[in-house]
């Protein structure tokens, strides 16, 4: 990975005249790396910027315990000049921010900053931002990527959980009018109602009616919760741009029964939107550099009116994840709690599906065909046992 002169370097990799520091600042560290007893990366981490940035700019900080386990697992940045001057702001940028708070990027909160603001400009050209967007971003950061919204026209509501980054970029686009802060988790912020109350000003003021978006670089460890709780509000929002692990992006885009990674998750993004993947991010683009590399995925939600018919999509979704507890077992045996199996068998052989079909066999349609037939035959059932009932009495 090359660079602008900052990165997690390791005593093999540090190399002092990739740094404009005086002579005698790199004798010192060097002999301090050469000794036996010179820290490890799993003991410091080093942040600096070469070239123009000065050597006042490189500083050692001793890492907490709690962070040294994941460092010392990340892969090692060889400090360099050998990008663009745009480049390196973006480096800078990150740095400085979170020098500032004296920090570091936290692991249990799937922290990791782009570092390469031409990703941001094609995230936000995936979404296709327009002047007087009403954009929801999840995990701004250090406020990169809700720079280039903000430069598309767009207003940002940013709902970052670390309040650390939600006062930096509070502080970063102070006066602007164009950013709205909130810090607070956005799994458990009231989405619906706080978007609707902009969207009912954005309306007032603009006289026309628009929806929402959401635009995130995800933190890796909530996209799927994430997916779940925006994809069903297409009344609310038109698009979603996500940045997130590549092999997730694939995985949610490729919702066919052939795929190894087929799951209820798959069946929530094409029940509720248009999934397309859009490009692939090189992990070096990020800070820390993660172990694999990302992935952008544009949904685009559907109405209601174009949702696949079901009776009630909460039975529905409840029925796909009763199926995929034993996704290769037949369905005659994982819905047993919900249907008889006779029902099951007689409603997939209605259907044109053998009766011995797994859960991993089957597609989106074939799955409403499915359920539709089989609460019909239950409901059937119920009557007549009713009937039956009232003749008795």
């Amino acid at each position: 990975m090359q660079l602008s002169g900052f990165g997690c370097c390791s005593n093999a990799s540090f190399q002092f005249g990739d740094f404009s520091c005086p002579r005698s600042l790199k004798k010192n560290f060097s002999d301090r790396i050469n000794r036996s007893s010179a820290p490890s990366t799993s003991d410091y981490y080093v942040l600096g910027f070469s070239g123009s940035f000065g050597c006042e700019g490189l500083r050692k900080t001793h890492r907490p315990s709690s962070c040294r386990r994941y460092y010392s697992k990340s892969a090692a940045v060889r400090c360099s000049v050998s990008e663009t001057a745009r480049s390196r702001d973006d480096i800078e940028s990150v740095v400085r921010a979170l020098q500032s708070r004296e920090r570091f990027p936290k692991k249990w909160m799937g922290q990791h900053y782009m570092v390469n603001e031409k990703v941001n400009g094609k995230v936000v050209d995936a979404a296709r931002i327009s002047p007087g967007d009403l954009v929801v971003e999840i995990g701004p950061g250090t406020g990169a990527l809700t720079k280039t919204l903000v430069a598309a026209g767009a207003h940002v509501i940013a709902v970052e959980k670390d309040p650390d980054m939600a006062s930096l970029v509070a502080e970063r686009f102070e006066g602007s009018g164009k950013v709205d802060v909130v810090n607070v988790d956005f799994l458990k912020w009231p989405l619906r109602n706080e978007v609707t109350k902009y969207l009912e000003k954005a309306s007032l003021a603009s006289g026309e009616q628009k929806l929402a978006k959401v635009v995130s670089n995800l933190p890796f460890n909530i996209t799927t919760d994430v997916v779940k709780r925006v994809l069903p509000m297409g009344d609310l929002f038109s698009t979603m741009v996500l940045l997130l692990q590549d092999e997730a992006a694939i995985r949610l885009v490729d919702a066919s029964p052939d795929s190894g990674e087929y799951r209820p998750i798959s069946f929530v993004v094409q029940f509720y939107s248009v999934p397309e993947y859009k490009f692939k991010v090189p992990r070096k683009s990020f800070f820390p550099v993660p172990r694999v590399d990302g992935g952008v995925v544009r949904f685009d939600l559907k109405k209601e009116s174009e949702y696949p018919p079901v009776a009630s999509t909460k039975n529905f979704f409840s029925m796909i994840n009763s199926a995929f507890n034993g996704k290769r077992k037949m369905l005659r045996n994982t819905l047993q709690h919900m249907f008889t199996p006779s029902k099951t068998q007689a409603a997939l052989l209605s259907v044109g599906l053998p009766e011995t079909a797994r859960p991993e066999e089957l597609t989106l349609v074939q799955f409403v065909e499915f359920y539709n037939e089989v609460t019909k035959l239950s409901q059937k059932g119920r009557e007549r046992g009713d009937k039956a009932l009232f003749q008795v009495a």
